[in-house]
């Protein structure tokens, strides 16, 4: 196993190892158990350094379920940390960077709130590496939205999702640049999403289902297209 890939899989059991069992939280004590610090704008401001790596997080305060958003941080950074401890660590120091931003549709007490994170790392390694994690809460039914959730039961939703997909990355890069079946067809893909009046927008890491070479990338599908399956 390559250093890269120890790495990716270390990040990624510590995180879902303290990710069960989150709840609702307020911003404030969210923003506190990061030690972080609301500014002007009420958005979280968190900052720690040491010798061996740099932790930047910016995210808006307000999203319901900000408990689950503090555990995904505190358990991205602890692992990143770790590893930045690992014997031989080179390119120090590592930097995590994290910055949020708030997505809403329909009118409170209803409607719905997204917070996107856009997430990058350098551990050292040729390629720095950036990624989303996005989290999604039905404000009528105080309850996360998840891909399966989004869709009404019984329907298969990438068979609309992966076409228009495509088409908007294409419009966006100019590049007819093919998803793979394999991977446009694989629900796992458009867990990252953000929901909005008017559309819902897909969030792709680097590599997550265009070469790594174009970068993290987003789509947005128009609620039109999808209002035959959508159950929000």
């Amino acid at each position: 196993m390559t250093r890269a890939l120890s790495v990716a899989a270390l990040l990624t059991a510590t995180v879902l190892s303290g990710w069960a069992g989150t709840g609702v939280a307020s911003a404030q004590t969210a923003c506190a158990d990061l030690g972080g610090a609301l500014n002007a704008e009420q958005s979280c401001q968190v900052h720690s350094s040491t010798p061996t790596y740099t932790v930047d997080f910016s995210f808006p305060a307000g999203y319901p379920d900000e408990q689950a958003v503090s555990a995904y941080l505190t358990q991205t950074r602890d692992g990143f940390a770790n590893v930045s401890e690992m014997p031989g660590s080179r390119g120090l120091p590592y930097v995590l960077d994290a910055k949020g931003t708030a997505y809403h549709s329909g009118l409170a007490p209803r409607g719905t709130q997204s917070l996107v994170l856009e997430v990058y790392q350098n551990v050292g390694g040729a390629h720095p590496q950036t990624w989303f994690k996005a989290f999604t809460y039905d404000l009528g039914t105080r309850a996360p939205i998840t891909f399966d959730t989004l869709f009404r039961p019984g329907t298969r939703p990438v068979d609309l999702v992966f076409p228009a997909v495509q088409r908007d990355l294409q419009n966006k890069t100019g590049v007819d640049q093919p998803v793979l079946p394999g991977d446009g067809l694989d629900p796992q893909r458009y867990q990252n999403f953000a929901v909005t009046d008017d559309a819902v927008i897909f969030f792709f890491g680097q590599g997550e289902l265009l070469p790594e070479a174009a970068g993290a990338t987003q789509a947005t599908v128009p609620r039109a297209v999808l209002a035959p399956i959508l159950a929000i």
